[in-house]
This record gives structure tokens, sequence and C-alpha cells, in this order.
């Protein structure tokens, strides 16, 4: 019987694919100057892992072991490829801020890690939640980092929303503090990283935090007392 509850723990804190399985870092890193840049690449990279893990799934039985994994690649392709032409089409001005990164969603390792690892494996319905949720913890990882970034660097939120929503989100720029020069390091990538280290170590001190909370079982040793018979 598939865990729908730990499929969720997963691919939101567990297994996380950037906090803990360490992957997609270069989008990751590159991207997350702004959150709504951030959000945009987690978007597109969610709808590729849904997609790619539920087609996985349906010809699970019918692809040979020796060429599953050329299979993959092309499937993981093919949607990226749409993707990119679905941004292309409806969110022009975010599909050229991205640039490369779009297309390089198809050498993402967590997107084929999850295609061989999970839904090579398992029936249509839980490869695609575990898609979704692989795709909104990486998702979630990009938007904290890319806020950090963006309100560090230049005191705002959500900057260029109209790139992502349309022109109703024109005016959705929330000004947190005004700064007459941007704060570089946090724009610049050096600054990615020093964010992305803060957030794996923040997860980590939680991790123990949660772990020594746990109550400790003790082992009790039971003492049996041999008689004989004289």
């Amino acid at each position: 019987m598939t865990n729908y509850q730990d499929i969720t723990l997963q691919g939101l804190w567990k297994n996380n694919p950037a906090l803990v399985q360490l992957l997609g870092l270069c989008p990751l890193l590159a991207v997350t100057a702004t959150l709504i840049n951030g959000l945009g690449l987690g978007l597109a990279t969610m709808l590729v892992l849904i997609g790619s893990n539920v087609t996985v799934s349906l010809i699970r039985n019918v692809v040979r072991n020796e060429i599953r994994i050329p299979i993959f690649v092309m499937i993981i392709a093919s949607f990226v490829t749409i993707v990119q032409l679905l941004m292309n089409a409806f969110t022009y001005e975010l599909y050229l801020t991205l640039g490369i990164f779009i297309p390089l969603i198809v050498t993402n390792c967590a997107i084929i890690g999850r295609a061989e690892a999970f839904a090579s494996k398992n029936p249509l319905l839980p490869a695609a939640y575990d898609g979704f949720t692989m795709g909104v913890g990486f998702t979630l990882v990009l938007v904290v980092l890319g806020g950090l970034r963006e309100l560090l660097g230049n005191g705002t939120l959500l900057t260029g929303a109209d790139r992502l929503f349309g022109e109703v989100a024109s005016n959705w720029t929330l000004v947190i503090f005004d700064t007459e020069t941007p704060f570089l390091l946090a724009i610049l990538p050096p600054g990615a990283f020093l964010g992305m280290g803060f957030i794996i170590a923040c997860k980590n001190a939680l991790d123990s935090s949660l772990e020594a909370r746990k109550p400790k079982t003790e082992n009790v040793i039971t003492r049996a007392r041999v008689t004989t018979d004289s």
C-alpha cells in the first residue's frame, strides 16, 4: 500500500532535492537573484517532474532495462521543450530572464533520479504525487533563497511579479526598506552560495533539535535465573 504521507515528507523535507540530495544546484544558485525568478524556474521544474514521472510510470513495464535511461532522457527533454514553448508564449519576459537554465532542466539530476528511483517502480498515482512533492520541495528552496537574496540585496520582494502573473501583478512589489545602493554580495553568485549554506545549516539544526527531543529507548536486560536439579 502506498504511503502518501511518507512520500510528502520525503519530497518536502527528508529527501528534498536541493537541501538533502544537493541536485540541481547550478540553476538554483544562478537564477535566484529574485523571488519571482526562483518561483518561475521552480514551477517549470515541477511540471517537468510530474510529466516525466507519469510517462515513465506508464511505460515502465514496456521499456527494456538496457535502454531505459536514454528513453527517460528523451521523455524529460520532450516535457522540457513543452514547458519552454509555453513560457515563451505566455511569460516571455521571464523566459528571457531565465535564459539557458530552462533547457538545462533536462540535465537536472533530480528529475532523472526520480524517474529511475521511483517512477519506474511504482504505479501512476504515486509516481505523479512523488513528482509533485519533489517539485514543491525544490520550488520552496528556490523561493526562499530568491526571496532572501532579493530582500538583503535590494530591500524588496516580488520584484517583476508581472513577468510571471501578468499585468495584474504590476504593483505587487513590496518595498521592505529603502536602500541607495544594493548589497552586491547578496545579489552576486557568492551570495547564492552563502544563502544556500545558511538554509542547509538551518535545516540540519532543526533536524538535530527534533532528534534530540525524541524519547530515548533504554535497553532493558532481563536476567534469567538458571537452576539445576541435583
